[in-house]
């Protein structure tokens, strides 16, 4: 598929989206996940992520946005109000500011008025949501038009979607299939949201 790179030849592992100045770099050591969520979205950018869980991530993306004049918000979406209370802690004790934090079923829709952000993220949680197809219908909604949907699937997770099954859903939506980068463990995968 285009956008990946030869497994088989470690050095060609590279990050999942192009640099600043569209060279790429080698992958880092660090979770590749954080170096994505940076990355696919513009210096002020209001971002959305669907099942952050306890906030690892959440903290390392949000701490870069601490300055008062970049006005980007970060809104966390869970099933689990109890995962949203731990990343509410992780990101209160790193100084992150900017942060909402709302509970629900991502199938049921999203809290969040129409054409909202940015960039929308989900990190190995579309395969646990009971009904993916309305899920990624509602971050249609919420993106706005040339918006970035990227998701993260990791090859040992049992939820786990193929990006032919990303595909499959994103499409019907309204997105436009962008490209996939990862390594034999991992899976990025990027649309826009047109229109």
């Amino acid at each position: 598929m285009a956008g990946h790179t030869d497994q088989a030849d470690p050095a060609a592992r590279r990050l999942p989206f192009p640099a600043p100045g569209g060279v790429r770099a080698r992958q880092p050591a660090a979770p590749a996940a954080d170096e994505a969520e940076r990355r696919d979205r513009p210096a002020r950018a209001d971002r959305q992520r669907t099942g952050p869980g306890a906030g690892s991530r959440s903290r390392v993306l949000q701490r870069r946005d601490r300055a008062p004049t970049d006005g980007g918000r970060l809104e966390l979406f869970d099933v689990q109000p109890e995962m949203l209370a731990k990343a509410r802690r992780k990101l209160d004790r790193a100084g992150c500011r900017n942060v909402g934090f709302h509970s629900g079923d991502a199938g049921e829709g999203l809290p969040f008025a129409a054409r909202t952000f940015d960039v929308a993220f989900l990190a190995a949680v579309i395969g646990e949501v009971p009904d993916a197809a309305a899920c990624v219908r509602a971050l249609a909604g919420v993106l706005r038009p040339g918006g970035v949907l990227v998701f993260f699937e990791g090859f040992l997770d049992p939820d786990r979607f193929s990006v032919a099954r990303l595909r499959a859903l994103a499409e019907p939506e309204g997105f436009a299939f962008l490209d996939t980068d990862g390594d034999r463990w991992r899976d990025f995968v990027r649309f826009t949201r047109l229109g």
